[in-house]
């Protein structure tokens, strides 16, 4: 009936045909559901949903009684949080939720608590450095909170966390060792990780804020190495890279969490996305840009119709597969901020575009967690191979949901 009425068969004049063709583009745009399908972002209310984390990150804090004591995961059947100490490699996410949710909220009593939960983790420096992911534990934390409240503690601290994790960079490779158990355990020389292109940040950081130039010159060069070795000629990613630390040659691309070594893992796409997305707006080299663009579009390639991944694209049993909650928020994050460096509007729209759409599914009653747990999502994994965390709320999803949905807010005020 609609395409005859659009045909003029009804109508006697061609002024009300194109109203009609008006009208039918604005119901089809706002038919939506959670495939990889260009959105109408407007259809999404990302203000409802911040403001839904914001009630859950208050009825969180009424349960957490030790400030060193963080959230990490809710397994299957479980409700409330199980907690993990500062130097687990998660203990920044939660801070980092408490200042984003502040951000969104404006709430005193949630800046009290970030600011609680954020004071144990200067105690993650009073060990010796085997931790690459320092980024993450007090970057998230830390870093928000200076961003937020300009404390100069913050700023002092930040910057001896930066000097910290250089410690961990091998000039003769290029990057930051990542895991340096491993070193002995699996008879790696030398080995990086995709999820330490995040840690990166903490490094360019300091160098924009007092710290030494050359922290930025480790944190390019690391993410120059990781292109021609973790990133492979498809655009799709290694877990871990091995490195000779003799000349610093590449050794071998393998998984550690994902399903094989030649397999896609969801998430650590995902890290790739946000990671080279975040070397470019940090240095402005196209190279970054192009980078996070193809990976991008490999991800979203790879997406099943549902919209939101498996825990690994290349599981044999797909369908029977677990979700990655998780990798769709990083994903979804980072691929927000990548449409805002896109000159062209197309492509500027396509991004945006399939971030809201991630956005959209994991908002769905699939995936949030609503009345049956703590946590903001359901359906993460964490370690498949190792059993551990499959199926399960994990905190890093929450933190890069929210963020996610803070940055789209942003983009609809500027």
């Amino acid at each position: 009936m609609l395409k005859r009425a659009i045909e003029g068969n009804n109508f006697e004049n061609q002024e009300m045909k194109i109203v009609v063709q008006f009208v039918v583009v604005i119901v089809v745009g706002l038919i939506s559901s959670c495939t990889t399908s260009v959105k109408k972002t407007e259809a999404f209310d990302s203000g409802k949903k911040l403001a839904y984390c914001v009630e859950k990150t208050k009825a969180s804090m009424s349960m957490l009684s030790f400030a060193d004591s963080l959230p990490r995961n809710i397994l299957q059947g479980q409700t409330a949080w199980n907690k993990v100490g500062i130097h687990d490699w998660c203990s920044g996410f939660w801070p980092g939720i408490l200042w984003y949710a502040y951000e969104a909220s404006g709430d005193s009593a949630i800046l009290e608590n970030a600011r609680n939960f954020t004071e144990p983790l200067k105690g993650v420096l009073d060990v010796p450095v085997d931790n690459h992911d320092l980024g993450f534990m007090l970057y998230c934390s830390f870093g928000n909170g200076y961003r937020l409240t300009n404390d100069s503690a913050y700023h002092d601290f930040l910057l001896v966390a930066a000097d910290s994790l250089a410690t961990l960079y091998n000039p003769k490779v290029g990057t930051i060792l990542s895991w340096p158990a491993m070193r002995e355990k699996m008879g790696w020389p030398h080995n990086t990780i995709i999820d330490n292109m995040i840690n990166l940040e903490l490094l360019f950081w300091a160098a924009k804020n007092g710290g030494s130039h050359d922290l930025y010159d480790m944190a390019v060069k690391h993410a120059k190495t990781c292109m021609t070795t973790l990133v492979r000629p498809d655009y799709s990613i290694y877990h871990v890279a091995v490195f000779d630390t003799i000349d610093g040659h590449f050794i071998k691309g393998v998984t550690h969490q994902g399903y094989s070594d030649s397999s896609m893992w969801a998430r650590g796409q995902g890290w790739g996305i946000y990671g080279y997305t975040m070397c470019y707006r940090e240095t402005g080299k196209e190279e970054f840009l192009t980078m996070a663009e193809k990976l991008s579009d490999k991800f979203l390639e790879r997406l099943p119709e549902d919209g939101i991944p498996y825990w690994d694209f290349d599981d044999p049993v797909i369908l029977n597969s677990p979700k990655d909650a998780s990798s769709a928020a990083v994903a979804a994050s980072g691929m927000l901020e990548l449409s805002t460096y896109m000159k062209d509007e197309t492509l500027k729209a396509k991004y945006k575009d399939a971030a809201v759409a991630l956005l959209e599914c994991l908002s769905t009653n699939d995936y949030l967690s609503n009345d049956k747990n703590e946590a903001f999502l359901l359906h993460s994994t964490g370690h498949y191979p190792d059993g551990n965390e499959i199926d399960a709320s994990i905190i890093y999803a929450d933190y890069y949901y929210l963020e996610a949905l803070l940055r789209l807010k942003k983009y609809y005020q500027e």
